[in-house]
């Protein structure tokens, strides 16, 4: 697979507005204004945000003028295209807390030498309102409206803030300001991307795309989220990084290698031969974890975690380390059901789900089945929650 071709199919969901006409655009002499950005609106990076981070870097391998841009003013905000309720408001003094370590993860995926670093205060803070009036005149409330989420939040009767219609206005500014041929992001990005498009439509009759690239699964098949205690961090040791990928369901296995990894596609390949022809996943699942380890570490420190992982499997401690650890509320650590606990971990989406999972016999707490589900515990630290193959860790 060429260098190119891998660029419009690698992890990509969507191409807008059209695939080929993309692919004769980058196979022109043209350097094209590429960007992706991201809002500091937590202290850490996940894998998952990597993953357009290494579609940004593919793009700086083969000399096209790359930005990864801090939306330092964005933040201010922030985007809700993924949430059911408004953002809360950060402080200045947060977003800039938040975003001095940004680049430092991020360079395990960037080459910054070849990449521009750019933050969107630089622009979006010298708008005058009427600036925003003539902004905001391309562009329907009710196009936003009818998005899927604040469809659903105007219905059950929560707010929506009116300041929340100006995100798409200023990204799609980001946009026009930089004069940006490609935008990459997530696909529940799209909204805010064609924003970027309109603007370079109307305000330059210029056509520019969009690569709309897929999610990366959380260790537990959902979506990779702090909230849900399953996401691998830019940031995480190499040990806790091996361990956790050790923990994934073997279903994401090909899934990792694609879009968590910089292995060829060839070698992707391979590993689904492998699979399908029946050979352990745990093998395949240690040269996963081994490679993501030494691409965001080192090889050295992945030979370290691999053999600490060999002998704590053979100890058959793997559940003592490495694990996502909760806090239990004053009013629960004196005494709760499992039900209680297991929400507080994330470990269920719903109290009936909770009920179901025990019913199952897919729980059990320091590896001792729980059968009942109004049973009252008395949680201490260092117990241990497993549902299925995820666990906890009580730290109080």
């Amino acid at each position: 697979m060429d260098a190119i071709e891998e660029l419009l199919t690698r992890g990509v969901e969507n191409i807008i507005p059209d695939k080929e006409k993309l692919r004769k655009l980058l196979m022109s002499d043209r350097k094209l204004n590429v960007y992706l950005g991201i809002d500091p609106t937590a202290t850490k990076i996940h894998i998952g945000h990597a993953v357009p981070l290494r579609k940004l870097n593919a793009f700086a391998q083969l000399g096209h003028n790359v930005t990864f841009l801090i939306g330092d003013f964005t933040a201010l905000i922030g985007d809700t295209s993924d949430k059911e309720s408004e953002r809360p408001v950060l402080t200045s003094a947060i977003i800039e807390e938040n975003f001095q370590t940004y680049k430092q993860q991020a360079q395990k995926i960037l080459d910054f030498s070849k990449v521009k670093v750019r933050h969107n205060s630089e622009w979006l803070k010298k708008l005058a309102f009427e600036d925003i009036i003539r902004l905001a005149y391309h562009f329907s409330a009710g196009d936003f409206y009818s998005r899927e989420l604040i469809k659903k939040r105007l219905t059950e009767g929560l707010h929506v803030g009116l300041h929340e219609l100006l995100y798409p206005v200023m990204q799609g500014y980001d946009s026009y300001f930089m004069d940006t041929d490609i935008q990459i992001g997530g696909t529940d990005q799209t909204f805010n991307m064609q924003a970027g498009r309109v603007l370079q439509k109307d305000l330059r009759n210029k056509e520019s795309f969009i690569i709309a690239n897929g999610f990366l699964e959380g260790t537990d098949g959902r979506k990779m989220s702090k909230t849900w205690n399953n996401a691998i961090w830019l940031t995480d040791e190499p040990n806790e990084m091996f361990a956790k990928v050790m923990s994934l369901r073997d279903e994401l296995i090909v899934e990792y290698f694609t879009l968590a990894t910089s292995a060829s596609m060839e070698d992707v390949a391979d590993v689904k031969k492998r699979l399908v022809a029946g050979e352990n996943p745990m093998t395949i699942k240690i040269e996963l974890a081994h490679q993501l380890v030494t691409e965001l570490h080192s090889k050295t420190l992945a030979d370290a975690a691999q053999k600490d992982f060999g002998v704590r499997f053979q100890k058959g401690d793997l559940t003592q380390a490495n694990l996502p650890t909760i806090s239990l509320p004053p009013t629960l650590s004196s005494g709760a059901t499992i039900i209680e606990a297991m929400m507080e971990g994330n470990m269920a989406e719903s109290r009936s789900e909770a009920r179901q999972l025990v019913k199952q016999k897919a729980v059990k707490l320091n590896d001792t089945l729980v059968t009942v589900p109004s049973e009252i515990h008395t949680f201490k630290t260092g117990d241990i929650i497993k549902v299925g193959r995820k666990a906890v860790k009580i730290k109080k």
